[in-house]
C-alpha cells in the first residue's frame, strides 16, 4: 500500500525524547491525569485513557508507573487542574508547526511558546493557520526486526481497521483513524510486538525542506519546546 513514510522522522524524534526520558514520563503522566479526570480510571471504557496508555507503553513507561499515575489521578480530587491549549505558527522557511500544551497558567505557557518560536526564527500565528495542513491519525511504528511475517502483520492490522500499512527498509508504519487506533493497538499487543511509537498524532499533508542555519534554528526551537513541562506534543512538516 502506498503512503508517505515518516519512519526516519519518528526515529529521530524518539532519539531526542530518549535523552529526556524522565521529562517524557512526566508529560505522559500529566496526559494520564487529564484523561482520568475527563473519563474515569477504567481503561476499558475510557478511550482517551486507553490511547494515552498505548503511547506510554510505546515510550517504555513501566506498567507499575502507569498504574500509579492512574490511581493517583483517580484518587486526588484536589490535584492541579490542567487546561489544554493548542498553538499554531511557522518556523524557518514557513515550516508549519502545531504545539499542544497542558497548563495551569495560560500566560506563562503562551509566553514560553512565543519565546521558543522567536528563538527559532519563527512566529506564532492565529488558530487554524496551519492545522488544515495536517490530518489527525493514529500512527504506530514497528521496527522490522520482529518475530512475525510482514504479510501476517499487515493482515492483522488491516482486519482490525487500519487505513494503511507502509513497509520500509527499517520497519513498518501503520495508519489508522483516531476511532480505530485503540483496536489496532490491541491486536498488535496480542502478537507480543512492542512498537517504537504509538500515538494519536497530526500527520502533515506536505513536507517542507530547510537547510543550513534554518536547520539549527528549527532544532533550537524544538529543544526549547520539548524542555517546557507544559508542552505535550509538537507537530511539524519539516523533513528532518
Amino acid at each position: 500500500m502506498a503512503g508517505h513514510s515518516k519512519f526516519a522522522n519518528i526515529k529521530h524524534r524518539k532519539e531526542r525524547q530518549d535523552a529526556k526520558k524522565g521529562k517524557v514520563f512526566t508529560k505522559i503522566g500529566r496526559e494520564i491525569a487529564v484523561a482520568v479526570k475527563e473519563g474515569g480510571p477504567d481503561v476499558s471504557i475510557n478511550t482517551k485513557l486507553k490511547d494515552v496508555v498505548a503511547k506510554a507503553k510505546a515510550n517504555n513507561m513501566p506498567n507499575d508507573t502507569i498504574d500509579r499515575s492512574i490511581k493517583k489521578a483517580s484518587g486526588d480530587a484536589d490535584s492541579v487542574s490542567y487546561e489544554a491549549i493548542t498553538y499554531e505558527g511557522y518556523g524557518p522557511n514557513g515550516v508549519a508547526i502545531i504545539v499542544e500544551a497542558l497548563t495551569d497558567n495560560k500566560n506563562r505557557t503562551a509566553a514560553n511558546v512565543r519565546h521558543a518560536f522567536t528563538k527559532g526564527g519563527g512566529n506564532l500565528g492565529t488558530t487554524g493557520c496551519v492545522s488544515f495542513l495536517f490530518d489527525q491519525k493514529g500512527q504506530i511504528v514497528i521496527e522490522r526486526d520482529v518475530d512475525i511475517d510482514e504479510d501476517e502483520l499487515m493482515m492483522i492490522v488491516l482486519e482490525a481497521g487500519a487505513e494503511d500499512f507502509i513497509s520500509e527498509e527499517e520497519g513498518y508504519e501503520i495508519i489508522t483513524s483516531p476511532e480505530d487506533f485503540s483496536k489496532v493497538c490491541e491486536e498488535i499487543e496480542k502478537t507480543g510486538i512492542q512498537p517504537i511509537s504509538s500515538e494519536i498524532t497530526m500527520i502533515p499533508q506536505t513536507i517542507t525542506e530547510i537547510n543550513g542555519d534554518e536547520i539549527k534554528k528549527m532544532e533550537k526551537m524544538l529543544d526549547i519546546l520539548e524542555d517546557d513541562d507544559d508542552v505535550q506534543n509538537i507537530y511539524h512538516n519539516w523533513k528532518e
